[in-house]
């Protein structure tokens, strides 16, 4: 059984999550899988030091979300750390998650810290800030205010202010060590910097009190790992060119697009991909193939500007139909389809719902990562199995990266053989 056991809502968020274990030199598998998959079909983690899951509930129901965490952790046993991912801006079944995380596994402190200052994600007096403005001025529609999001909790909460924060590891632990044990409860933490997730990680692990640690892919990197004892794999790529799936529709991802050659870009017909996906993606993919063999690369998109982001909608509300899962598997066959004809050098994959259908179309249900990244937050791997094993892929979240960041991406696939 792996060490530690990590809960996400989607799949790029496992991802980014698992490489703060993975840089410092932990085995780390990502898998995807069913919630409500019996015993049996519980992923196995026998060669890694962390299993990072994908529960894929971030727009579920809030009661289905919390279910699937319940039933997850359940159904084998509970490793010795635990950590529960929530989303860097809060999006998502946030407090019914953790909630349902610490009463499964009977830790008695769920410590909160979202922050992920690596990409611009920090929480002060309690207020969560992206690039520096609140989360409900900057786009994502949620309240900046952790303490006043976790009022609908079932369980206490408390802040761990910056200014303990500050006195360092053995302040935290006291603190926390402090908490009333009548009651689990929850601890909203502060965090403007790296090095303030590390003192509330080792102020968590000395506080003598079963802890749930809750945050993003930040602290993570600071969360001790017990009995760490295998190495993460290395890419060895062997393909033609990298390739490029892009589903995000977040107005930086559409940026980044435009930084991209138009030479090397295919944008799916919105009306096509929403009637006929799979005979969609098929299309697209021998243009992937065309496009890559001219330019040695090739990025597919669902859309490059909003007006397309508003076709594709307009075409599904006709249908009486979601947008974007048909989409995302127009996107996903096309992925597959591609990487069948002509192997790639890499993967890369944007968005989690289209990097989920890009692996459910290859067969593929797990990632082991490198310890590699582009950036903070965009993390590598290679597919662990089925017939695209060994793949290069590089995962990045929609709002995550600067208008060069899908641009070097590209770049890092393509010379990752080139790596010293």
């Amino acid at each position: 059984m792996s060490s530690v056991l990590v809960l996400a809502d989607d799949f790029t968020g496992a991802m980014d999550t698992g490489h703060g274990f993975a840089a410092r030199g932990c085995a780390v598998r990502v898998v995807v899988t069913d919630p409500n998959a019996d015993d049996t079909d519980r992923p196995s983690s026998s060669d890694a030091d962390v299993l990072a899951v994908d529960l894929d509930s971030r727009d579920l129901e809030p009661e289905t979300a919390a279910a699937a965490v319940s039933s997850f952790l359940e159904r084998g046993p509970v490793p010795e750390v635990v950590y529960k991912k929530v989303d860097s801006t809060l999006r998502g079944n946030v407090v019914r998650e953790v909630d349902a995380a610490l009463e499964a596994t009977g830790a008695e402190l769920a410590i909160v810290a979202p922050a992920f200052p690596g990409t611009g994600r920090v929480t002060a007096n309690g207020r969560h800030l992206v690039d520096g403005r609140p989360l409900e001025d900057a786009g994502y529609g949620t309240d900046s205010d952790l303490p006043a999001l976790f009022e609908s909790s079932e369980y206490d909460v408390a802040i761990l202010s910056l200014e303990t924060i500050l006195e360092g590891p053995d302040a935290v632990a006291s603190a926390l060590a402090d908490r009333e044990r009548d009651s689990p409860a929850i601890v909203v933490c502060d965090a403007v910097h790296d090095r303030h997730l590390e003192a509330i990680a080792a102020g968590a692990r000395r506080c003598d009190r079963e802890v749930l640690y809750v945050g993003s892919g930040g602290l993570a990197s600071a969360v001790a790992v017990p009995d760490s004892s295998r190495s993460p794999p290395e890419a060895n790529p062997e393909g033609e060119g990298a390739l490029g799936i892009v589903g995000s529709v977040n107005d930086r991802t559409l940026e980044q697009l435009a930084a991209v050659s138009d030479r090397t870009i295919i944008e799916l017909d919105p009306a096509a991909a929403v009637a006929n996906p799979r005979e969609t993606g098929r299309n697209a993919a021998a243009d992937l193939e065309s496009i890559r063999r001219e330019y040695g690369r090739a990025v597919l998109t669902g859309a490059t500007s909003r007006t397309n982001v508003d076709r594709a909608s307009e075409a599904a509300a006709e249908h009486g139909i979601d947008a974007g899962p048909r989409v995302a598997r127009a996107l996903g066959v096309a992925a597959a389809e591609a990487t069948r004809s002509v192997p790639p050098k890499g993967l890369l994959l944007t968005g989690g719902a289209i990097a989920r259908a890009a692996l459910e179309e290859l067969s593929a249900s797990a990632i082991d990562l490198t310890g590699e990244a582009v950036v903070d937050g965009i993390p590598e791997g290679v597919i662990g199995d089925g017939p695209a094993a060994g793949t290069p892929i590089v995962t990045k979240a929609g709002g995550f990266g600067d208008r060069r960041s899908i641009v070097n991406c590209l770049n890092f696939l393509d010379r990752v053989d080139e790596r010293e």
